[in-house]
């Protein structure tokens, strides 16, 4: 009989920083801060509140049923039948933001980078990669995601610290330029990307070895904390550095990168920013095709676990090169539908089987 893969609990929290500051680390700072402005790091603050409380459920579910995954605990939370309901809008769920990720990255590409290469070959080449890396397995992800995790936030405090000369502190008020609503309209967007993707990680956390399981919880809340310090710093550093442009200028880190001279011998750099970005996305993409992997062979009682992997993939390519017809579409679908979208398809069930659970116990 083949030996279940299992992780340590640091594996798993760097598992989880990997794919919750993947691609949002470069995308997020300047679609908040066009939406947030100056406040834009009070909205990343109440969103990482509230995703301290999403991931507290997650824990103890985790906690409640030991060695069991969301899909098979909400079965036995509110029934087979009635789970189907919350399990195909998942499914869906977990499928478009799949190919969400893979657009995005295409999209930086296709802008930057790689003008004159066809879209479908970026949006293949990190398909392909990513399948045969989730087909490797989630010990082989653990231990290649911790290297490359280093190697990402090392490049971003890097970049960072180059651009110090053109600071400017003034640029931080006034506080509320936008008002308390435009705050909160900027914790709506950052707390659906990537915070509610948290959600998710029910699928990974009964992988964690027994004899790691106690310190799961601290190393989990560390790496959520670790996020909400990267978005912070970033989001500073983007208005200190480009002031009102801030919320204009797409990939603000790329921008910032591109400010970056020093004696004329450290210049134009801004493909180490572009190297990151793709980096976290792969990863993400990568952990994102082995949810869902996990996730479909569980609903369907398959005893291969990885027998989805390619045909998921397939799905995600095509519909990651048909889904929208233009940016200002797939730019729409993000920030304006999709955290609606994911709090009621994730996380209401999520908080539904919460509270069913506890309430089981309390009658017990």
């Amino acid at each position: 009989m083949k030996k279940t893969e299992t992780v340590s609990s640091g594996q798993m929290a760097a598992l989880f920083l990997s794919f919750m500051a993947g691609s949002a680390i470069v995308n997020i700072p300047a679609p908040l801060t066009g939406a947030a402005k100056n406040g834009a790091w009070l909205s990343v603050l109440i969103a990482n509140g509230l995703a301290m409380l999403l991931l507290s459920c997650v824990l103890y579910l985790n906690r409640r049923y030991p060695g069991l995954t969301f899909v098979d605990y909400t079965r036995q939370a509110i029934g087979k039948w009635l789970s189907v309901f919350i399990f195909i809008p998942l499914l869906i769920l977990v499928l478009v933001d799949l190919s969400y990720i893979v657009i995005d990255i295409g999209g930086f590409f296709k802008s930057t980078l790689m003008r004159s290469t066809p879209v479908y070959m970026t949006h293949s080449l990190i398909f392909l990669t990513s399948a045969l890396t989730a087909r490797a397995g989630i010990e082989v992800m653990a231990r290649m995601f911790v290297l490359l995790l280093f190697v990402m936030i090392a490049s971003v405090l890097l970049v960072l610290s180059l651009v110090l000369p053109y600071y400017q502190v003034d640029y931080l008020v006034p506080l509320l330029s936008g008002g308390y609503k435009s705050v909160i309209h900027g914790a709506y967007i950052v707390f659906g990307f990537p915070y509610a993707e948290l959600v998710l990680f029910s699928m990974l956390l009964p992988l964690v070895s027994k004899e790691n399981g106690r310190s799961l919880n601290k190393f989990m809340f560390a790496a959520l904390l670790t996020v909400g310090f990267l978005l912070f710093v970033s989001i500073i550093c983007s208005v200190m550095a480009l002031g009102p442009r801030a919320g204009e200028l797409k990939y603000s880190l790329f921008q910032l990168a591109r400010l970056i001279n020093v004696q004329e011998f450290i210049e134009r750099i801004e493909s180490v920013i572009g190297m990151t970005l793709i980096v976290g996305s792969y990863m993400k993409t990568t952990i994102m095709l082995f949810i869902l992997n996990k996730m479909l062979s569980h609903v369907l009682a398959v005893k291969d676990a990885k027998s989805f992997v390619f045909p998921i993939t397939l799905a995600a390519l095509l519909l990651s090169l048909t889904m929208y017809k233009n940016e200002a579409e797939f730019v729409e679908a993000v920030l304006v539908v999709w955290p609606l979208f994911i709090f009621v398809v994730a996380v209401l069930p999520l908080l539904l089987v919460t509270a069913v659970t506890m309430f089981k116990k309390k009658a017990n």
